[in-house]
């Protein structure tokens, strides 16, 4: 068993290696700074399934972090939710197909709602109706999944994580983002109390 979780390691680490970086991780973290770091609008993350676990916890992270951000739910945009969207707001936008039919349908109403309205997408096929609707389009390079199935989403999720994790850091890096700033935003448990004492 030792030497196959070694054998799964190594592949997820692989597929970390093969993301493919271009120039749109500039342009992405361009567009957060300049939508809600300086216009004041907030950053809204939705995702299917697994994606919209991902995104959700992309959310929370860019919060902690200095940017105004909140997970919307694609089903539960079609039913009210969708207006959340407001002025100056961004989509960040998950599927690992890039055909999911919710947040297809999810990028259709926000047009209707504000047609300029940005999105970023993160998915595994950058020639998807997901991606051609993306203003930015941050592909993860498709890796294959670890599941013995080849089908339960895990290496996928894996690379949308840390594709989050790196826009996350660059824009912290973009906007000055300091431990006295992130110590305001903690007040419990051990990053609070780690943070405080280092803001002093």
């Amino acid at each position: 068993m030792i030497s196959s979780i070694h054998e799964l390691l190594q592949r997820e680490a692989q597929a970390v290696l093969n993301i493919p970086v271009t120039d749109a991780y500039e342009k992405a973290v361009e567009l957060i700074v300049e939508q809600v770091h300086r216009k004041k609008g907030k950053l809204v993350t939705s995702g299917m399934g697994k994606a919209g676990q991902i995104a959700m916890n992309i959310a929370t992270t860019f919060c902690s972090t200095g940017i105004p951000a909140v997970f919307l739910h694609p089903s539960e945009a079609q039913h009210g939710d969708l207006g959340i969207l407001q002025e100056n707001d961004l989509l960040l936008l998950i599927s690992n197909s890039g055909k999911t039919r919710e947040i297809v349908e999810l990028t259709d109403l926000a047009d209707r709602l504000n047609p300029s309205l940005k999105k970023i997408v993160i998915t595994g096929n950058p020639e998807s109706p997901l991606a051609e609707a993306a203003d930015i389009c941050l592909a993860t390079g498709h890796p294959d999944e670890v599941c013995p199935l080849g089908m339960t989403p895990t290496t996928s999720t894996t690379i949308m994580t840390v594709i989050g994790d790196i826009l996350v850091v660059e824009t912290m890096k973009q906007t000055g983002f300091t431990i006295e700033e992130y110590s305001k935003r903690h007040h419990g448990g051990y990053l609070g109390e780690r943070s405080r004492a280092l803001s002093k």
